[in-house]
């Protein structure tokens, strides 16, 4: 239960902020987002009752973890769970502008919940079909192991049943005809044309306010430019880092330094951990400074998804994955 006292509110100018974070949370239906069972006032206190989470925060997890980071492939896990609730959220126009570890809580059954949407934004947007051909779309990456256009997925593939049922992260996402059994499609006839993808991303929200945690701020937060969905995007960046490596990636001696390091210094990544080629090519893609420039800015989580990182994934079937840690009982 989520207890928020009238009067802090009052003072601190957030009872506007609490208002939108009820009508936020009576609106969502998703596996990886609370569920608000009731809420009620009382002279001194509003109240929120949503699921309780034993396996508590990632931050907490996180600390526990040798070296205090997650393996590669726990963060694989955690971070495909938190891209589906940002999607969700996106759809319905709310813009996040929080996440952090502390604000991913983890269920008795091991799978995420994101919490606390005090600081979203609300805001318009129109989910469309976008049909992407082969000649539209944009050039395809130098490594031939990464491809990461519309195109260069057959429809027949992305279904459940292309993908091993054991588990959701196998990496047999396609089916499992050898390369030798599959007929050449070299002839334009003969190419499969890709299926439309839903493009739900809120790009005209804007906000000039002032939110978020120093670390996790977007460089157009910063600069005061005002901003929209592709915040999330940064955020879901540094959240990534995080999970990773143990620390943020501008972090500073104190507030003012980490905000000039956000703006004004290139990413870095440590020596170690040793992390995957792909896994440091999605974090580049979503730290770009320039909002219009950044990984996800016009085609959200559908971009994301179809990086290398999350090769294996089954996005349809993400809930019968098997979680990296239970919450012991008790």
């Amino acid at each position: 239960m989520k207890v928020m006292d009238k009067g802090s509110l009052a003072s601190r100018k957030k009872l506007l902020r609490a208002q939108t974070e009820r009508e936020i949370l009576q609106s969502l239906d998703h596996p990886f987002l609370p569920t608000l069972y009731t809420h009620f006032e009382t002279d001194k206190f509003s109240c929120l009752v949503m699921e309780f989470c034993p396996g508590g925060d990632l931050h907490t997890l996180r600390q526990r973890q040798p070296g205090k980071h997650f393996s590669e492939q726990a963060v694989k896990f955690y971070v495909a769970e938190v891209l589906l609730a940002l999607e969700y959220l996106h759809m319905l126009g709310i813009v996040y502008r929080d996440l952090k570890p502390e604000n991913v809580l983890v269920r008795e059954d091991g799978h995420i919940m994101l919490s606390d949407f005090d600081l979203s934004l609300r805001c318009a947007v129109s989910p469309t079909l976008v049909k992407f051909s082969s000649l539209e779309s944009e050039p395809l990456r130098k490594n031939p192991v990464y491809c990461v256009q519309p195109a260069c997925i057959e429809p027949s593939c992305i279904q459940p049943s292309c993908v091993a049922p054991t588990t959701c992260f196998s990496p047999r996402l396609f089916s499992s005809k050898s390369k030798k059994e599959r007929k050449p499609k070299n002839e334009i006839g003969n190419q499969v044309s890709p299926l439309p993808e839903l493009i739900a991303e809120p790009t005209g929200a804007r906000s000039m306010s002032f939110v978020g945690t120093h670390e996790y701020l977007a460089p157009e937060i910063i600069k005061g430019e005002g901003h929209g969905s592709a915040v999330d995007w940064w955020t879901f960046g540094i959240f990534l880092y995080e999970l990773l490596f143990g620390k943020t990636p501008f972090k500073g001696s104190g507030n003012r330094a980490t905000l000039f390091n956000v703006v004004g210094q290139p990413l870095r990544f440590p020596e170690s951990p040793v992390v995957s080629f792909s896994a440091r090519d999605l974090i580049r893609g979503l730290l770009v400074k320039e909002p219009q420039h950044r990984l996800a800015y016009k085609r959200g989580a559908t971009e994301i998804k179809q990086h290398p990182f999350f090769e294996g994934i089954n996005w349809a079937l993400i809930r019968c994955a098997s979680p990296p840690d239970i919450p012991k009982p008790g």
